[in-house]
């Protein structure tokens, strides 16, 4: 696990991106900030899938404490994702029973990154070099940490961070 104490704060979580499948992109910061976050880039077509159960249950479990865990679909590996988001979509919630937030596809790594992922690696130091990828960011909006692919989301250690960040106050929301 690498850890940072990176001040890409706001900027980090002020980015837009759609639901999956949807139309209509959110922006992050408005809709999470203040949020405990687990954001993991992940594949349906990867061996590591079964992770999605736990990356589930985990998200039911402390959701009502201000954690939401943040799926990000790609095929950066091996095209190991659908290209349809509906199919996506359709695979996750009836194979895996998902329901924590997914959004549209995007590259996580390479020239091609999305800037929200580009912004992750360079807090940590740690680029996704598989499909599920896990990284923590604090109510603040700052990385606390980065786990790798093989990394279950349940690890005691991912626990015990998710555990330490939700005890953390919200920060004030800002009047402008």
């Amino acid at each position: 696990m690498a850890v940072a104490g990176h001040s890409l704060a706001q900027e980090l979580l002020d980015r837009d991106y759609r639901p999956l499948a949807g139309k209509t992109p959110v922006n992050l910061a408005s809709t999470y900030g203040g949020d405990v976050l687990l954001i993991v880039n992940t594949a349906s077509k990867c061996g590591l899938r079964p992770q999605f159960e736990t990356l589930e249950a985990m998200n039911a479990k402390y959701s009502g404490r201000g954690f939401s865990v943040l799926g990000f679909p790609s095929g950066d590996f091996r095209e190991q994702e659908f290209e349809d988001e509906q199919q996506i979509q359709e695979f996750c919630t009836l194979t895996y029973g998902v329901k924590f937030p997914m959004f549209e596809r995007v590259h996580v790594i390479g020239d091609g990154a999305t800037p929200l992922y580009r912004d992750l690696a360079r807090a940590t130091g740690e680029v996704p070099q598989w499909n599920f990828h896990k990284y923590l960011v604090g109510r603040d909006g700052k990385v606390i940490g980065s786990w790798a692919s093989r990394t279950s989301p349940d690890d005691p250690g991912i626990v015990a961070a998710i555990e330490r960040a939700l005890a953390a106050p919200r920060p004030a929301r800002g009047g402008g």
